[in-house]
């Protein structure tokens, strides 16, 4: 049964931070957006969660999608709910991360147009919120 509401719901979406594990954590793995908003910007692997799956399920998908990357051991970092992050609507998202051992190529796809690996010394423009999520999550692992 399908319900229907009278006032907004906000959406709610995933992203993965992915780090490559080497000596010391310096590179994560970031796509290049297709569409808009924030068309041409790099940001976290990640999107909205289907209906009927779970936030474990999104993640994986999302992350293959995007990336051609499977079978990462993620852990949740937390929410993040601020109500202008999304110039869309509003939008939740909750962050997962994951260390990255291999050199497996990845390949953008879905809705991004560009993946790949970025030294944290020297990181592009990220979209949304994802550089304050980013600084946030690598204090935390400090």
């Amino acid at each position: 049964m399908k319900y229907t509401y009278d006032y907004p719901r906000p959406a709610v979406t995933v992203d993965a931070v992915i780090l490559k594990k080497t000596a010391d954590v310096s590179s994560i793995l970031l796509v290049r957006r297709k569409n808009h908003p924030f068309q041409g910007f790099w940001s976290f692997p990640g999107g909205f969660v289907d209906e009927y799956e779970t936030l474990e399920q999104a993640i994986e998908r999302e992350t293959r999608e995007e990336t051609g990357l499977r079978g990462l051991n993620y852990r949740q970092f937390k929410a993040f709910s601020d109500p202008d992050r999304d110039p869309r609507h509003r939008t939740i998202t909750v962050v997962f991360y994951a260390f990255h051992e291999g050199f497996d190529t990845v390949v953008a796809g879905d809705d991004a147009d560009g993946a790949g690996w970025f030294s944290l010394s020297q990181l592009p423009e990220l979209a949304f919120d994802h550089a304050s999520i980013l600084m946030e999550l690598l204090v935390m692992l400090k």
